[in-house]
C-alpha cells in the first residue's frame, strides 16, 4: 500500500496539513439579511415602539389552542402522514373552493407544510436546475433571492414603481426574461409594500407566463388581508393558469398562528410529488397538534379572521392619516399589514434614516433597501400593533422629522 505523502509548512519541514474550508460556497455567498444589524439594534434599545415585525399582535384564538391541547390530551402525538393529514388536506381544499371556487384533490395536490416558507422552499428545490432563473419583484420578502440561490437558482429581480403602486407589471416580467427563466415568484398581497394585484394586471402576467413557458409561485400568504374594494383574485383562478400555478399559502398571518409554523402548498400532482420527496426526507410532516389547530381554524375562524380584518383597516387607517400629517407621502397599501412611505424628503437613506430614529427617538421601521435596491428611499412600518402604539410612534416620529426634514 502506497505511503500517504507527509505535509510540509511553509519552510519545507513536515506540519500540519492545510485546513479544508468547513462552510459550503453556496452559503458563504449568500449575504447576510439586511435586517440582522437592525434587529440586533432593537434588542440594544430600550423603550421602543416597534413597527417593525411583520407579525400579528393577537393571540391564537382560544378554540383553536384549545383544539391542539385536546389532541396533545387524546393523545395524537404521532407522526402523521407526509402529505398531512387527510382532515387538514380536505379542509385547506374545502376553504379554498369556499372563497375562491378553485378545486385541488387533497389526495395529490395539496402538501401541508412547516410554515408558508418551507413550502417556498420546496417548490425551489423540486423545480430549479442548476442556473435557472427566478424572476420576482423588487422590492421583495427577504428570503425569496437566499432560499433560490439555496437551490441552486438565480434570483433576477423586476423593479416596481411607487406610481404603480408598487405592482408587477407584464412587460416590465417580459422585459427582465432570458432563455434561462424558468419560475415566475408573485407575493399577491405584497410584503414589504402592501400592493395587491389586481385582476387586469393579473392577467397581463399570465400572457407572459402562457408565452414563455413559465411555472408561476403565487405566494398568497396575506390573500385574506385585503382592504380594496375588488375581491382578492388568485393567480390559480385565472383561464388556463390553474396547471402552471403553483399556490402557496398558510395560517400565520390571517389566523394569528406565526409560531404553530404551519403552511400549505397547492399544484398539479406531479409537483406536489416532487414536493414530498424532499419533504418526506427532511421533515417528515408538520407538527401533528399544530395540524389539529388549523383544522378547527378552517372550520370555524371567520368570525376571528373578520374580527382581526376590521381591526387592521382601521389600524390602516390611522397610520396613513399620521404619515401624511407628519409629511411622509405613502403609497396607499391595498393589502398584509405594511405601508411604505418614502423618507426621501429627509436626505437620509433608508438606512440611516431607520437607525438614527430608532437611537433619538425609540421608533423601530425597517429600511426599505433590506427588500431590495428599488427599497431605497422607503421605509416599511407594520400596523399590526396597537392603536396606542401606533398613535405614540406617530408622535415620536413627528417630532424626529422636525429635527431632520
Amino acid at each position: 500500500m502506497a505511503k500517504r505523502p507527509i505535509p510540509f509548512s511553509s519552510r519545507g519541514k513536515p506540519g500540519k496539513p492545510r485546513r479544508k474550508q468547513r462552510i459550503s460556497r453556496i452559503v458563504q455567498d449568500i449575504p447576510a439579511s439586511g435586517l440582522r444589524r437592525f434587529f440586533d439594534l432593537i434588542v440594544s434599545t430600550d423603550g421602543i415602539i416597534s413597527l417593525g415585525v411583520g407579525e400579528p399582535d393577537f393571540v391564537t384564538p382560544w378554540h383553536v389552542r384549545e383544539a391542539a391541547i385536546y389532541s396533545v390530551e387524546a393523545g395524537q402525538t404521532y407522526y402523521t402522514p407526509n402529505l398531512g393529514t387527510m382532515e387538514l388536506r380536505s379542509e385547506v381544499a374545502a376553504y379554498l373552493e369556499r372563497l375562491y371556487g378553485l378545486r385541488y384533490d387533497p389526495e395529490c395536490e395539496i402538501l401541508i407544510t412547516v410554515g408558508a416558507s418551507e413550502a417556498i422552499d420546496l417548490v425551489m428545490r423540486a423545480t430549479l436546475n442548476p442556473g435557472d432563473e427566478v424572476v420576482s419583484a423588487d422590492p421583495g420578502y427577504v428570503a425569496y433571492s437566499p432560499i433560490i440561490q439555496l437551490a441552486g437558482g438565480v434570483s433576477r429581480t423586476v423593479p416596481t414603481r411607487v406610481e404603480d403602486g408598487f405592482c408587477l407589471q407584464g412587460g416590465d416580467i417580459a422585459a427582465h426574461l432570458t432563455d434561462r427563466s424558468r419560475l415566475l415568484l408573485l407575493n399577491n398581497p405584497s410584503n414589504p409594500t402592501g400592493a395587491l394585484l389586481d385582476r387586469k394586471t393579473l392577467e397581463a402576467i399570465a400572457e407572459v407566463a402562457e408565452e414563455n413557458d413559465l411555472l408561476v409561485v403565487s405566494d398568497e400568504i396575506y390573500d385574506r388581508l385585503v382592504y380594496a374594494e375588488e375581491p382578492f383574485v388568485p393567480f390559480a383562478s385565472l383561464a388556463g393558469m390553474n396547471d402552471r400555478t403553483i399556490t402557496v399559502g398558510g395560517f400565520s398571518k390571517a389566523f394569528a398562528m406565526t409560531g404553530w409554523r404551519l403552511g400549505y402548498v397547492c399544484a398539479p400532482p406531479d409537483l406536489i410529488a416532487a414536493m414530498m420527496k424532499i419533504h418526506q426526507y427532511t421533515l417528515m410532516c408538520a407538527p401533528t397538534s399544530a395540524q389539529a389547530a388549523a383544522v378547527e381554524a378552517l372550520r370555524h375562524g371567520e368570525p376571528d379572521v373578520q374580527q382581526m380584518l376590521e381591526a387592521y383597516g382601521q389600524r390602516r387607517k390611522l397610520l396613513l392619516d399620521g404619515l401624511e400629517k407628519i409629511g411622509l407621502e405613502s403609497n396607499e397599501p391595498q393589502g398584509a399589514f405594511y405601508a411604505f412611505p418614502s423618507i426621501r424628503s429627509t436626505g437620509l437613506t433608508s438606512e440611516e434614516f431607520t437607525e438614527q430614529l430608532l437611537i433619538e427617538n425609540q421608533v423601530a421601521v425597517v429600511p426599505g433597501n433590506a427588500f431590495g435596491p428599488s427599497g431605497e428611499g422607503f421605509i416599511r412600518c407594520c400596523y399590526a400593533v396597537g392603536i396606542a402604539d401606533i398613535e405614540e410612534a406617530l408622535e415620536r416620529m413627528g417630532r424626529f422629522l422636525s429635527r431632520h426634514s
